[in-house]
């Protein structure tokens, strides 16, 4: 499905010399952005952000925040660029930066990460995840998602030339019916992609879960990759990483960043964990995307690492509050509200205002009532957007302000359809 790139215009060259599609159209398609008429449309959330932009909505569609992280990782930034740590760092990530990402996993979770081996940095959890399935997938091969699906991961998928395979995940919890998760599987599903805490739904998947999908994984000889950046963004639930479980660890690659935890999203620094094998194939992959990128805020990072536990426990406190205030201003507007476990985060359905079509709320809501959204749908394949047209997601990452304010525009909502 294809609910958002109408706005495009169609490409002259549709592929190959061979007639099969170019690299650039099956990322294109896998992150739904071609029309049914070829034309290519811009992501859902650049659509939104402009909308936002010409009608002076608040914009609780793309999921960053207003505010910097803490003042001491900026400090150490700047004390990096002015000691001249400002050429390449080693292509793996600067030694302080690794060890700090080995100490928070035994810290947290009692993991051990070799920092010479074991972990990789990256540019941003988005490099982390390409250079992931690019290292192990090719055509013919399955991944395995979540759906509603983060659209990156359709993205790269479609660039790596695989078959994009989903498994629903199904208000309000947004967690699996086990018995499709494995049906989702078969011979052929040589990655399973799992985002947890998970975007877009904000569920935190419970152990049992986590417990099959290890299981299965080892049944079909896949290896996991799992996107962990919201880790300590949870919400009166901890944080379980795939890899601590029996018989994960061997298969798992574990990822995670450094802007949603620190608030420093522009900084594009993310690592990678897991077994050397798989560490190293990633590697090789990776040093022919970026070699290595943000050396003064690498070292910066290190710092954020060692914070105290009671920054992680403020940062998750504070978002809690913030997804209260919003959760009760889009009840109060008339919408079915799912709480969120973690995340930025919070979905709802328009059904009992009557709307079944998020795709079209979401472009009248700017003008409407002054906030930007995003609809569901556009994080699905055809089924999976029909079993979610009528929900939308909010950010919810944000000033206390902007959201009480965000919350009073939309309780005029039901007035103004």
């Amino acid at each position: 499905m294809a609910p958002m790139a109408s706005e495009g215009s169609s490409i002259p060259f549709s592929g190959t010399t061979t007639g099969a599609p170019a690299p650039w159209k099956r990322a294109a398609v896998g992150a739904n952005l071609l029309s049914p008429d070829g034309g290519l449309g811009v992501t859902i959330f650049e659509e939104m952000t402009t909308l936002a932009m010409s009608t002076g909505a608040i914009n609780l569609g793309q999921g960053f925040p207003d505010e910097d992280g803490p003042a001491e990782i900026k400090a150490a930034a700047q004390a990096a660029i002015a000691d001249g740590a400002n050429q390449y760092a080693p292509g793996k990530g600067v030694a302080a930066l690794r060890e700090a990402v080995s100490v928070h996993q035994q810290r947290f979770y009692g993991l051990d990460p070799d920092p010479e081996t074991e972990v990789l940095v990256t540019t941003g959890a988005t490099e982390a995840i390409a250079a992931a399935l690019l290292a192990f997938v090719q055509p013919g091969d399955e991944v395995l998602t979540f759906e509603p699906f983060y659209d990156s991961y359709g993205a790269i998928i479609g660039m790596a030339g695989a078959k994009h395979v989903t498994a629903p995940l199904l208000a309000p919890d947004f967690l699996p019916e086990l018995a499709s998760l494995e049906a989702s599987f078969s011979s052929r599903t040589k990655i399973v992609l799992l985002n947890n805490p998970h975007n877009p739904t904000g569920a935190v998947f419970p152990e049992s879960v986590l417990t099959r999908i290890v299981e299965l994984a080892a049944k079909y000889g896949a290896i996991i990759v799992s996107d962990e950046v919201y880790e300590h963004l949870t919400f009166g639930v901890a944080h379980l990483p795939v890899t601590s479980l029996p018989g994960a660890a061997e298969r798992t690659i574990t990822i995670s960043s450094a802007g949603k935890t620190f608030s420093f999203t522009g900084w594009k620094i993310g690592w990678l964990t897991g077994p050397a094998h798989l560490v190293s194939a990633v590697r090789t992959v990776k040093q022919f995307l970026t070699y290595s990128s943000g050396t003064p805020f690498q070292s910066a990072i290190a710092v954020g690492l060692g914070l105290p536990d009671a920054f992680y426990q403020g940062i998750a406190d504070t978002l809690q509050q913030k997804r209260d205030v919003l959760a009760e201003g889009l009840r109060t507007a008339g919408f079915g509200v799912y709480n969120p476990s973690g995340t930025y985060f919070i979905n709802v359905d328009t059904a009992p205002l009557g709307i079944q079509d998020s795709v079209d709320l979401a472009r009248r809501l700017p003008a409407l009532v002054g906030v930007a959204a995003i609809p569901v749908p556009v994080f699905c394949h055809p089924e999976g957007a029909e079993r979610t047209r009528s929900l939308l997601r909010f950010a919810f990452c944000k000033k206390i302000d902007v959201l009480e304010e965000a919350a009073g525009r939309l309780a005029s909502l039901k007035d103004r359809l």
